[in-house]
């Protein structure tokens, strides 16, 4: 028996937050296909006893830990050789130049930036320029740019001064029955856990960042609830609702997937080897060591199912020309942008697609949509979300099991992240929705999860 490589309780390059897969013994779970969660049996107790002080209980001995709040970092005369123009109609995550040590992919970190600490010069330690007359800042988006009218313009160089709050997980860990809290190095964007030295056994994360302010509360307190095992359940869901493919795997007949998504499936900021989609592949062949398959991805970023269903022939996503006449066997769909779309087109789109996958002979998975930015899913902590809150889960739950579509449980995986001690947005490295590489990973558990291991 193999269990989930669980950075939290062992040693690893904490950077890389990469989980080796692996299979245990299934129990039942209310969801079919879904992974069963991995309680541990003794976690510590954590709880406040002070602004920065936390008390940890673990086999009957208690200690007192002193947390350092957040580092404020001062970036002085940062050159920046042009800046975009502010377009206040663009998205809150990019209406113009991000602040250099706050962006992440394609986007900044929100509410990082320390209100009232920005200043704009045209030469290191000249005469501050002015604000809405010269500029415009968004403050929460950390976003910069130039105004019609004042003293920048589009190829102006101007050096900029600030200051930030970047995050930091800090750990309790024990070994030889002995307690110690170890920092975690601060990072804008994707903080990890500090490494553990060997025999460690991590107890808790403390998530500390720019939402702490002047003390903790239980929202930075992760205490290690479950161990991350991946336990693959017994029962093949497969079996029953994709017949056709799994009898190609089986029989070793040629089985054309086709992974049709949004910008997480076109996986521009990931290496080929960590996309969801050539995990998957990987571990379905280790799984059906016989198969033939082929693996085709068509994907457009920022767009859900909708957009693809509105382009016309001869667009390059073209719904007909470029999911349907590839007659794939399977298609896997990923739309976390679907989770936008009101619940009577979604009502009018999802049935529309069974209809036309049942045409051309595809069977169909749907992949349920990772967790993002906590205010884009109506979430006010990263902790105790083990439920996704969004209708749109609801929806393709509903829809899968009326129509027998089966539904890779994506979300389950990811609202029990806290339990493992992960803050599940320090995953995205857009601080949105584009997960790292173990987020991605997350995809092919659930999948793999419809496959059994019968």
């Amino acid at each position: 028996m193999r269990t989930l490589f669980n950075p939290f309780r062992a040693v690893v390059p904490a950077l890389l937050l990469l989980f080796a897969a692996g299979i245990a013994a299934a129990q039942d779970f209310a969801v079919p296909g879904a992974i069963p969660p991995s309680p541990i049996s003794d976690p510590a107790e954590v709880t406040l006893v002070g602004d920065w002080r936390i008390k940890v209980v673990y086999r009957g001995k208690s200690e007192i830990f002193d947390v350092d709040p957040p580092e404020t970092v001062t970036v002085t005369d940062e050159k920046y050789d042009r800046l975009d123009k502010f377009n206040p109609a663009g998205p809150p995550w990019h209406r113009a130049t991000p602040l250099q040590a706050l962006k992440a992919d394609e986007c900044s970190v929100e509410n990082a930036l320390v209100p009232g600490t920005t200043v704009v010069t045209l030469r290191p330690g000249g005469e501050a320029l002015e604000a809405d007359k010269d500029y415009i800042l968004d403050e929460p988006g950390a976003n910069i740019g130039w105004k019609e009218g004042g003293k920048i313009g589009p190829e102006t160089t101007v050096y900029i001064s600030y200051k930030y709050v970047p995050m930091r997980i800090d750990s309790i860990v024990c070994v030889d029955n002995r307690m110690r809290l170890v920092p975690g190095a601060v990072h804008a964007v994707n903080p990890v856990p500090p490494e553990l030295e060997e025999g460690e056994i991590r107890l808790a994360n403390i998530y500390v960042c720019h939402e702490t302010k002047d003390r903790l509360t239980d929202d930075n307190l992760y205490p290690i609830l479950d161990d991350g095992t991946l336990r693959i359940p017994r029962e093949a869901v497969a079996k029953k609702l994709l017949p056709k493919t799994w009898k190609k795997l089986h029989d070793g007949e040629p089985l054309k997937i086709l992974a049709w998504g949004d910008s997480v499936t076109v996986g521009r900021y990931a290496a080929e080897e960590e996309k969801w989609q050539n995990v998957f592949l990987k571990r379905l062949r280790e799984r059906f060591p016989g198969a033939n398959i082929e693996l085709v991805t068509q994907a457009w970023g920022g767009r859900t199912t909708a957009a693809y269903l509105a382009e016309p022939s001869g667009s390059e996503y073209n719904y007909r020309e470029k999911v349907l006449d590839l007659k794939p066997d399977l298609i896997i769909s990923e739309f976390v942008n679907d989770f936008a779309l009101p619940r009577e087109q979604l009502e009018v789109i999802y049935p529309r697609l069974k209809t036309d996958f049942d045409a051309i002979g595809a069977e169909w998975i749907i992949v349920g949509p990772h967790y993002i930015r906590p205010n884009w899913m109506g979430l006010t902590s990263q902790k105790n979300c083990d439920d996704d809150p969004r209708p749109y889960t609801a929806f393709i739950r509903s829809f899968g099991g009326e129509n027998d579509v089966p539904v890779a449980e994506t979300p389950i995986l990811y609202g029990r992240l806290w339990r493992q001690g992960v803050p599940y947005n320090t995953l995205m490295v857009n601080n949105i929705n584009h997960p790292n590489a173990y987020g991605l990973s997350l995809f092919a558990d659930a999948l793999m999860a419809l496959f059994g291991t019968e």
